[in-house]
């Protein structure tokens, strides 16, 4: 059994969707068992982010921003389906409707919990329209509703899976579906015991596939990507970048924790527990073998650099000048957790406590408020977080053209570098 993983550039159009097609009948083998898992296609998840911002705050933009998500996916239907009676019509029709209900009336709910309910049917949609292209294609599909499968608690946009759940329910019911078809689910969404919608956190959909594979021991997860495979720098900040055409889990865990992004940073851990390889492949080159993580002693070939940006650094100091002792990390931590902020980099002094997060306007403004009850608090913005995995002094001065640092943290392996650009 094989887990492909697509994510949502490779389902941007029609065309993409055609590709997957192409990829699926060029790559399966008749015996092979096989689970798609999707994302939500092209930007719709930054679309529906926004629309469920505007509908939160009840701003006008919020009605705009929906019609263009049921634009976007109307096109890409008509270039697919030419029968404008086709199911698939209906069927999306359908899931979108889940969002007008929300939208009839004000928000009553937090905002976490409505970001579940209104993002997530982005994924719906997009696996919907996948699954039904390859019936048409011929292909033996079927389509499954995640939301079924893979059990969390009730922690909206940061759902923790419920693993015992997840794997009785995955096993109740898949193997024998696998055997008949190619089965279709959404990536990044699952439930509450209250049958809720939840999230795995963005970019959660390579978490998905770990979760099927590690519960059905699937012999490979393959990630299906816009890049060769995982590159060394990301090609936004590097021209010459080179593939790693072999990482072992350690070095992936080690990369994804400072942040890069080819891989969700939960997905390794899974895949690991069971001697699972995952495989990052490009689907614009498909002759090319991208990326094998697998257990190996083998180190990074070459130095890799992850960029993090709109990092803020908040710098927490008592207000009486007093030591920052053990008592006041405590609290420090379980504030960060209660507003659910993840600290990138982090340094202390006698006095202070300095640590690096992504912006996220909402939790830190609420976090900020808390602190300032029992601290002095300052934060700055727009700041860039640099990681260096086996770095030496030439790959430090190559990222610090017409920059300062602000704060620097280095061992033997690892250089973290909180930069600001020089005006």
């Amino acid at each position: 059994m094989q887990i492909y993983k697509f994510g949502g550039a490779s389902v941007k159009d029609a065309e993409g969707v055609r590709n997957v097609a192409h990829i699926i009948t060029q790559h399966k083998d008749k015996e092979q068992q096989l689970i798609i898992v999707v994302s939500a296609m092209g930007k719709t998840t930054n679309l529906l982010e926004n629309l469920t911002k505007a509908y939160y705050n009840q701003d006008e933009q919020t009605h705009l921003y929906f019609e263009q998500v049921k634009e976007f996916h109307q096109n890409i239907l008509e270039e697919l389906f030419e029968d404008r009676t086709d199911a698939i019509y209906n069927d999306v029709s359908n899931l979108f409707v889940e969002i007008d209900w929300i939208l009839e009336e004000a928000p009553q709910d937090t905002y976490d919990y409505l970001y579940d309910q209104i993002v997530s049917i982005g994924e719906l949609v997009s696996s919907r329209i996948i699954e039904a292209f390859l019936r048409k294609q011929q292909i033996d599909s079927l389509w499954l509703d995640a939301r079924n499968y893979i059990h969390t608690d009730n922690t909206f946009r940061e759902g923790n899976v419920d693993w015992e759940k997840t794997e009785r329910g995955i096993l109740s019911s898949i193997p024998s579906l696998v055997e008949k078809h190619v089965l279709v689910t959404q990536g990044f969404i699952g439930s509450t015991s209250e049958n809720f919608t939840t999230t795995l956190g963005r970019e959660g959909s390579d978490y998905t596939a770990a979760i099927f594979a590690a519960c059905l021991n699937a012999s490979l997860v393959t990630i299906w990507k816009d890049v060769p495979g995982v590159l060394n720098a990301d090609p936004k900040w590097f021209d010459a970048t080179e593939l790693i055409p072999e990482l072992s889990y350690l070095d992936a865990i080690e990369l994804t924790y400072y942040g890069a992004t080819v891989i969700h940073p939960k997905t390794i851990k899974p895949l690991q527990n069971k001697g699972i390889a995952l495989a990052v492949r490009s689907f614009v080159d498909l002759k090319n073998t991208g990326t094998i993580i697998k257990s190996t002693n083998s180190t990074l070939p070459v130095s890799s650099f992850i960029f993090k940006v709109n990092q803020v650094l908040i710098s927490i100091l008592p207000k009486d000048f007093s030591f920052i002792v053990e008592d006041n990390f405590s609290h420090i931590f379980d504030v960060f957790a209660k507003h659910r902020l993840k600290i990138n980099m982090m340094h202390n002094s006698a006095v202070s406590f300095s640590v690096s997060v992504d912006y996220d306007e909402q939790h830190i403004v609420s976090l900020v408020k808390e602190l300032r009850k029992q601290y002095d608090v300052e934060f700055k913005r727009d700041l860039e977080l640099v990681t260096i995995r086996y770095h030496n002094q030439q790959t430090i001065e190559r990222v610090l053209v017409n920059k300062k640092v602000i704060m620097q943290l280095q061992d033997n392996y690892t250089c973290q570098m909180l930069i600001q650009s020089i005006a």
